[in-house]
């Protein structure tokens, strides 16, 4: 009673100017304070700024690593095993059974994740030359890879029974690396879709697959007892309707209906996007992370994307990065442009990413055995040219369903740290030169065009800049001497070339049309760098 009594009579003697102090701290402290962001492009383009960190970091590691993982069959597994006459199909129902009796939920008890090795995989992309790495924090399987407060279908509970996205975060940290999470869940709505379809022919014809027929009742003494399969595959958004009596049909209304990558919300279920918009504020509240991949044209969902983002960035006070595709100039303020698997044609005032993979998105066994992965040479072409043009490049390297990845990738990721134990000044921490680069091949702008790419050439020379020193990286070793046309004209500017990875200068001279450099037999990498000094030349 004595304390009680001594407690009253000290709340007694407040002041008034006391009171006032108080009030004016409470209204001062962020978390009560106007948020900086507000929900609309405008406010968003207004108030951000690309950071620095991100300008600097030029090369991010991607896990884009699920239970699609688990049949090694390439990506879009999900959706792709529930369309008869799809290879993923045919490999389905021969390897697993027909997906009316072994959907896709299936796959989450064998993903188990038995031979993931964080720590080892991480100081192999830090060697690499990796300054950030995302991790999938759900794919459109709908699965959450990490404690989430709000979706029962994630990893704590089920497959591995670990927390992904959480233990990824501690090791990048760890390794001193900035930390990301992708975010595909927005398009979960439609692209289940199949799993509630059926074979248009065949011995079992008009049979519907799991999605369709299974409840939470039905989970009783399985697996996966007291969860809704409905709440995993999202619900009847847009069923394909009985009666369809061939593939090709089949196909082609899939293909026009649930087939269209649509960024609205699905107009009968509105439950699907509050529950996505819990999901991902509950994603970077837990974790914190320094960006936000978003798989979407714009922002995912109509205002719910807007709401998504401006709670990140009020939260993390604009310090961090989100991205979407296919932006237009007042949303290239707001957020950074990804462009996926594609290229740019032009230095970009904006600072931007390409994403890309050296295989396909979810491990593809039959890529890998027939050696269709991209190089380490290729993925450094692909990072030099993204640098010179103020981009980053996010670069996945898939993990088998166990969590390890194959000899090959290792080769790749032990190819890519050779070249930045030279190089790395020349990319990290470096910023655009006037123009970026030069030489005869020519890429087209956009997304998805690497496949028609042509390979680059020893005359394709690209630029960056850090410290007052000019770099020019060539794709290629030219034979005996490297031409660059974009130095001409610079007599009494250029004081000493040297050959990062030497320590010797370089012979040069000036011609009409070119800067000419006399390369030596010395070749510390498989491209070669060129450190130009001079007044005024950076």
């Amino acid at each position: 009673m004595e304390d009680a009594e001594l407690q009253g009579s000290r709340r007694m003697t407040f002041t008034r100017r006391d009171l006032l102090a108080g009030a004016a701290a409470l209204s001062a402290s962020p978390a009560l304070s106007a948020p900086r962001f507000q929900p609309s492009w405008e406010s968003l383009a207004a108030g951000y700024k690309v950071p620095d960190w991100f300008r600097d970091a030029k090369l991010g590691i991607w896990s884009h690593w699920g239970p699609q993982c688990v049949p090694e069959f390439g990506d879009w597994y999900g959706r792709q095993m529930y369309q008869q006459g799809n290879p993923f199909y045919d490999h389905h129902v021969k390897t697993y059974g027909h997906p009316a009796d072994f959907g896709f939920m299936q796959f989450i008890p064998r993903w188990k994740a038995e031979n993931w090795d964080p720590e080892g995989l991480m100081k192999t992309y830090v060697e690499a030359g990796a300054k950030y790495f995302m991790s999938m924090a759900n794919h459109h399987d709908n699965l959450d890879m990490f404690d989430s407060r709000h979706h029962a279908w994630n990893t704590v509970r089920l497959g591995p029974k670990r927390d992904i996205v959480g233990t990824w975060a501690k090791v990048a940290r760890a390794h001193g690396l900035r930390f990301g999470v992708s975010n595909h869940g927005a398009h979960a709505w439609h692209w289940w879709q199949t799993a509630y379809g059926y074979d248009a022919e065949g011995p079992r014809k008009g049979q519907r697959y799991d999605a369709f027929r299974l409840t939470k009742a039905d989970g009783k003494g399985q697996w996966w007892e007291g969860l809704d399969p409905q709440d995993l595959y999202t619900g009847r958004n847009m069923v394909i309707p009985d009666g369809i009596d061939s593939i090709a049909a089949a196909n082609a209304w899939h293909d026009a209906n649930d087939g269209q990558w649509v960024e609205t919300p699905p107009p009968n279920n509105p439950g699907f996007v509050r529950n996505w918009l819990a999901r991902q504020n509950d994603l970077v509240e837990r974790y914190r992370p320094d960006m936000v991949y978003f798989d979407n044209y714009g922002l995912p969902l109509g205002q719910a994307g807007l709401d998504a983002t401006a709670h990140y960035y009020n939260l993390r006070r604009g310090d961090v990065v989100v991205t979407g595709k296919k932006l237009s100039p007042l949303q290239r303020r707001a957020i950074v442009e990804d462009v996926e698997r594609g290229f740019s044609d032009r230095l970009r005032e904006e600072p931007w990413q390409t994403c890309t993979c050296i295989g396909s998105w979810h491990y593809d066994r039959p890529l890998y055995e027939r050696g269709g992965y991209k190089s380490g040479r290729e993925v450094i072409q692909r990072l030099i040219d993204v640098v010179s043009k103020n981009g980053c490049l996010l670069l996945s390297i898939p993990q088998r369903g166990d969590g390890s990845i194959d000899d090959l990738e290792k080769t790749v990721l032990a190819d890519m740290a050779g070249w930045m134990a030279v190089n790395a000044e020349t990319i990290h921490g470096t910023r655009p030169w006037r123009v970026f680069g030069e030489g005869p091949t020519r890429l087209v702008e956009g997304m998805h065009g690497e496949g028609a790419a042509k390979p680059f050439e020893a005359a394709d020379i690209r630029f960056t800049t850090k410290a007052g020193v000019l770099y020019a990286l060539a794709m290629d070793w030219p034979q005996g001497e490297m031409r660059i046309k974009s130095l001409s004209g610079t007599e009494g500017q250029v004081r000493r070339v040297g050959l990062v990875g030497g320590d010797q200068a370089l012979p040069f001279r000036h011609e009409a049309d070119a800067l000419v450099v006399r390369l030596r037999d010395h070749r510390p990498a498989f491209t070669p760098a060129l450190r130009i000094e001079g007044p005024g030349l950076a």
